[in-house]
């Protein structure tokens, strides 16, 4: 996979630390400071949806990603542990996925874009990789997120950025949502806008929004620089439910009767 994404064109450009009372509001992500962060990546690629994308480890055997990340059970990997994608560091853990339940239905646009991942084993958790808390309220107008991902600052380009970046970013008021996606803006979602003037370098399916220690959001779409979001405290029932459902039994594998043998 490393040398794979070496060979890939980069699409995101280094970004500069811009400071508002001594925080940092955008950056390359402090190695290793997301221990929830996941990447999952398709082995053997597909024709839909994204084969590449982010998602956030909420206890050993779960993660949460966007519903249109492509994962194939048996052929989709995540990646635990990850900062940069280029070089093996020794805190990854690489876990294929056992399981993909999609939320539904997905009808005009991103409504209800969730989907959950569960891993082929347990993660073992260190302290680069850890689950994040789910949320216990709902966002607050103007309250401040920090958004991770490996995505790309080039609109319009699908190339990764292959070293995890961060960028703080205020939710807006839900008109002002509405205004930037007429057409997929619903309750379950919610916007954040970038705090300083550029475009959303973090524009990854299922890029982790996270405020006040809670997982929040995950990315969905983005315009100029505003982000569209799942709204996770939402969704608090459909994720116990999944995560409590057993899993399913496999099918019965179908053999071939061996041929009778004439004497």
């Amino acid at each position: 996979m490393k040398l794979l994404l070496l060979a890939l064109a980069l699409g995101c450009a280094a970004a500069v630390p811009v400071e508002e009372n001594g925080a940092l509001l955008q950056e390359v992500c402090q190695p290793h400071s997301r221990p929830w962060q996941v990447y999952l990546w398709n082995t053997k690629g597909g024709w839909y949806g994204e084969e590449r994308c982010s998602g956030a480890l909420i206890n050993e055997w779960w993660v949460l990603t966007a519903w249109n990340c492509f994962v194939e059970p048996g052929h989709t990997m995540v990646s635990l542990g990850e900062h940069d994608l280029t070089v093996e560091e020794g805190t990854e853990q690489h876990i294929r996925v056992a399981r993909y339940v999609q939320h539904g239905p997905y009808a005009r646009g991103p409504s209800h874009s969730l989907a959950m991942v569960k891993l082929a084993e347990p993660a073992r958790f260190t302290q680069h990789i850890m689950p994040v808390a789910l949320p216990t309220r709902c966002t607050q107008l103007h309250e401040k997120c920090l958004v991770s991902g490996w995505g790309s600052t080039v609109p319009g380009q699908d190339e990764p950025n292959l070293i995890l970046k961060c960028e703080t970013q205020r939710v807006i008021d839900d008109k002002m949502c509405q205004i930037a996606f007429p057409l997929y803006w619903i309750e379950h979602a919610f916007c954040a806008k970038t705090i300083i003037s550029t475009d959303n370098c973090l524009s990854d399916q299922g890029s982790t929004v996270v405020c006040g220690g809670e997982l929040q959001g995950l990315f969905w779409s983005s315009s100029s620089d505003v982000g569209l979001y799942t709204r996770l405290c939402l969704y608090l029932d459909w994720i116990s439910d999944i995560m409590n459902t057993p899993d399913p039994t496999p099918e019965p594998a179908w053999t071939t009767p061996a041929a009778a043998t004439t004497w």
